[in-house]
């Protein structure tokens, strides 16, 4: 799907990769702020490590001698693909030796016979499987014979989060106690819910010395550093659920650590840090193919009608602006973004700022001033949740209502986040999201699964963003198998069969380290009632139907045309 090597599905020659050693990297590239994935910087608790049974809770009664063995991790085999240890027999815990003493024989892994699924009615669930024996113990750093460790960064400094809930009210500010309360309950879902293998993760935080808005704007590296030695030798950890800058998840995978929550790095860079960084933020790569194909095939050539702008600007010939953070590797999928464009065609004018939560809304002010006096008429963001609110404050200040193609990113395609827009300006959005149709806040996966553990409690408000980065962990841990190790959780994630829930399509492959892979398109309406808050302002959809980057049809948007 990306094209970080090569030529794409568009018949694209890729930019080319610019090469850069290991500090490099760090001091010159970071991605665009994610505030779903920031959040997580503000959770933990340390989660307590006790035994868990070695038969799936979910499937007490399911034969052990089930041949239902496809795609279990290590199934009657003697050496898995997963890496589930094999010689001699498998089903039983151990054996005399002859020297009297106990010899544990290699774990057994089966489906399960009562069920299809580990977790029944969870979308996103593996296959059920039943595990006995011996589960290898220490398979890996941060993995015993009952734990699986895992780090969480605290970093005191400002996030988009937080300035998310100073805009927007009490309604999305989380306090330490509401986030500390819902990691750990969450920690105790999937430890009783998934088939860890006799083990459980156990959440470890620390007060690291870097500042993550720093390293998003391009400082601090050296404390990164040092916060993933203090991950990889001190804690030592098999993972780290917090690795939301480029210079602090590179510095995890020098350590050996897992890293998850990377803020959209390209293509090539997952590849390069293969096994260890996974992220809900998709792969910066295939973004810029998703909306560039979009694009191309909803809204060019240039010179159609821009029948979605407003004011002076409707009906204009469109002529189109693409609009990014001017970190390194986030320009790499923007230069991405614009060669898919400009080879179907359609010209691109790409502009840049900087991640800078005290100077975005002057940064906004200006950039509109300039769009507008160029005459776009359509602009393309690839923005951090932040920024539009001052882009569409300016925009409807100055009286330049263009269309705004949103991209399915970064918050931005949430209804509690579109209505911190400017309604008069935002009324003019549309574009892909890889979410299913919002439902209410009480009935997500994470609302659902916090409720399990503690259901005389409400969770954070960011339950489900938490719950969501999690489950994409825990998903690789059960379809590891027993000899749990960085390559044996690639190799269960590549494993794991396709499948379609509220976030959209999960699956992984040797190009594919993110989520998701399809997408739906939708428009925003300032006069829906939201399904999630039941406030005024939602995306609604043009249809049922749902997108891969290379099948989107050809013609014009399905949304309702603004009539101002």
């Amino acid at each position: 799907m990306a094209l970080a090597n090569g030529t794409g599905g568009n018949g694209v020659t890729a930019v080319a990769r610019p090469y850069y050693t290991t500090g490099q990297r760090i001091v010159r590239g970071y991605g665009p702020v994610v505030a779903l994935i920031l959040v997580l910087v503000l959770i933990a608790v340390l989660v307590p490590s006790k035994a868990q049974k070695a038969t799936n809770a979910a499937a007490v009664g399911a034969s052990e001698s089930s041949d239902q063995s496809a795609g279990v991790p290590g199934a009657n085999a003697a050496a898995g693909p997963t890496g589930a240890a094999a010689a001699g027999p498998q089903g039983s815990a151990g054996q005399a030796g002859t020297a009297g003493k106990t010899v544990a024989l290699p774990g057994k892994t089966t489906a399960c016979t009562a069920q299809a699924l580990q977790v029944p009615g969870d979308p996103y669930s593996p296959p059920c499987i039943q595990f006995s024996g011996d589960n290898g113990g220490a398979t890996s750093k941060g993995v015993t014979g009952d734990s699986i460790t895992v780090a969480v960064r605290l970093t005191s400094d400002q996030s988009f989060q937080q300035t998310l809930a100073q805009l927007a009210g009490a309604q999305l500010r989380d306090t330490n106690d509401d986030n500390v309360r819902t990691i750990k309950a969450l920690a105790d879902y999937f430890n009783t819910h998934y088939q860890f293998y006799g083990r459980k993760i156990k959440i470890v935080t620390y007060n690291g010395q870097g500042s993550l808005s720093n390293e998003l704007q391009g400082n601090g590296q050296a404390a990164a550093q040092a916060d993933a030695v203090t991950v990889g030798k001190q804690i030592n950890a098999f993972a780290d659920i917090t690795g939301e800058s480029e210079p602090y998840g590179t510095s995890l995978k020098n350590q050996g650590v897992m890293t998850f929550g990377d803020p959209y790095m390209p293509g090539y860079w997952h590849n390069d840090h293969a096994p260890y960084a996974w992220s809900l933020a998709t792969d910066g790569t295939d973004l810029a193919t998703d909306v560039a194909n979009y694009a191309v095939q909803k809204l060019c050539p240039p010179g159609t009608p821009a029948a979605y702008a407003g004011g002076n600007l409707k009906d204009k010939p469109r002529k189109f602006a693409g609009i990014a953070p001017a970190n390194e590797l986030y320009q790499v999928s923007a230069t991405v973004f614009k060669q898919i464009m400009e080879a179907h065609g359609c010209a691109v004018d790409n502009y840049a700022y900087t991640l800078d939560l005290g100077t975005e809304s002057q940064q906004a002010q200006n950039l509109i001033q300039n769009l507008k006096s160029k005459g776009y008429t359509t602009i393309l963001c690839g923005c951090d949740p932040i920024f539009p609110v001052y882009m569409s404050g300016q925009e409807y200040s100055q009286g330049y209502i263009p269309e705004f193609v949103e991209i399915g990113a970064a918050l931005v395609d949430q209804d509690y986040v579109g209505q911190l827009y400017n309604q008069q300006a935002f009324a003019h959005a549309f574009g892909i999201s890889p979410n299913l149709a919002t439902v209410p806040y009480t009935q997500t996966l994470g609302y659902k699964a916090y409720k399990t553990m503690l259901p005389s409690s409400e969770p954070a408000f960011f339950v489900d963003i938490i719950y969501g980065q999690m489950a994409m962990m825990a998903i690789g841990l059960e379809m590891a198998g027993p000899q749990l190790t960085p390559q044996t959780f690639q190799q269960g994630m590549f494993a794991f069969p396709p499948k379609l829930g509220p976030a959209g399509l999960w699956g992984w492959n040797k190009n594919q380290y993110t989520i998701p892979n399809d997408f739906r398109e939708v428009c925003w309406s300032p006069s829906t009632v939201s399904p999630n808050n039941s406030k005024q302002g939602a995306y609604i959809e043009t249809s049922k139907q749902r997108w891969t980057q290379n099948g989107i049809p050809k013609g014009p948007p399905g949304c309702p045309i603004p009539s101002s």
